[in-house]
């Protein structure tokens, strides 16, 4: 079994002093930082979790994603103002998230005796063939969005947030941004931080459909991704796990395909290998696989040629995409993914908004 020599080597701690605030979201707050030797960095607090600093307070950063310049989780993050700690929390709740970490929290499932959603809960035994779309990344959720609203305005549409990228959902700035288009969001496994809370993704699907009356249901990871260039080592194989709980609870799956002919990685031109893997492999209950219409004649042949593979159970069907383009376009959210925006990965966001408007089509109106 392997050991480590020194306490700590795991993260790069660094202790700092606050020099300005920033700006806010959620339960987000941005902050600069300096530190001797590493000079301003920029750092992120969750007031919720650590307290609301002030100009001049020592802070103690985790510095080691902004050591490794990630894009996504680039930030220093505020394990605590040391001199300045938040009183102890009075809220209901017996669900501890990011269990056995240094920030452990404790929320309210959505589920728990106390709350009451938990006769609705334990009651419920499926999802009244809600339509699910299942997508590998969270920069898909908007575009998933401007695809159900620019085909039917009134839907309800949830998001369910899974634990293969960021816990906090504070940390998204793409949902402070969609606040008052979702129906709410509800945070399983791991992650916390949504409007409920919920164990596993089964019990997020159905506080989506009965506690937030939900008409389609997107899920996805938080901001984030984890890959390692391998066939399976990719935080995206839990989009066919999301699958196969959808099948157990009577919803219909709808895949949200990765595709692209801008990255520059062979592995996601065309079909990404992600969506093959994910939707191909690991969703065994079946799931439709929407391609969507509009794309360059090449690009449209590869992905014919790369979903021609599928298993029967995954019918694959190409959505017309009319008037998406200007969905795009008028999204509150700055699409981007992967750090390319619309115009560099149209055809990504294409396919995410044609899975919206197939799963708008399955709910009918609201």
């Amino acid at each position: 079994m392997a050991t480590t020599d020194a306490a700590g080597s795991r993260i790069r701690w660094r202790r700092g002093t606050v020099t300005a605030l920033g700006r806010t979201w959620r339960d987000s707050l941005e902050l600069e930082v300096t530190v001797p030797g590493d000079g301003d960095l920029r750092a992120l607090a969750h007031p919720s979790l650590v307290g609301t600093p002030e100009v001049g307070d020592a802070v103690l950063l985790n510095t080691t994603a902004w050591a490794q310049r990630l894009g996504t989780g680039g930030y220093a993050l505020v394990v605590a103002f040391p001199d300045r700690l938040p009183a102890d929390p009075t809220g209901p709740g017996h669900l501890v998230k990011a269990r056995y970490t240094g920030l452990q929290v404790t929320v309210q499932g959505v589920d728990e005796q106390e709350t009451p959603h938990h006769r609705v809960i334990a009651d419920a035994e499926d999802v009244g063939g809600m339509p699910v779309v299942v997508a590998d990344l969270h920069s898909a959720l908007p575009a998933v969005l401007a695809g159900v609203h620019a085909t039917a305005p009134d839907l309800r549409v949830a998001y369910v947030m899974t634990d293969g990228g960021a816990l906090p959902a504070a940390f998204s700035r793409t949902l402070d941004a969609l606040s008052d288009r979702l129906a709410g969001v509800v945070t399983v496994g791991q992650a916390f931080g949504g409007d409920l809370e919920a164990v596993t993704v089964h019990t997020g699907l159905l506080a989506a459909r009965h506690v937030l009356h939900a008409d389609v249901t997107v899920v996805a990871q938080g901001p984030g991704n984890l890959g390692t260039g391998t066939p399976w080592g990719f935080s995206g194989v839990a989009a066919g796990e999301a699958c196969n709980a959808v099948h157990v609870l009577g919803g219909r799956a709808v895949g949200a395909l990765r595709i692209s002919d801008a990255d520059p990685r062979p592995r996601h031109r065309g079909v990404s290998h992600h969506s093959l893997t994910a939707f191909g492999r690991v969703a065994l209950g079946g799931v439709t696989l929407v391609a969507p219409r509009g794309l360059s004649s090449e690009l449209g042949t590869q992905v014919g040629e790369d979903l021609a593979g599928q298993p029967e159970r995954n019918p694959v069907v190409w959505v017309p995409t009319e008037g998406l383009d200007d969905a795009l376009a008028a999204s509150p959210v700055r699409l981007s993914t992967m750090g390319r925006g619309l115009d560099a990965e149209r055809a990504y966001f294409l396919a995410q908004a044609a899975a919206g408007r197939y799963a708008a089509d399955l709910a009918g109106p609201s």
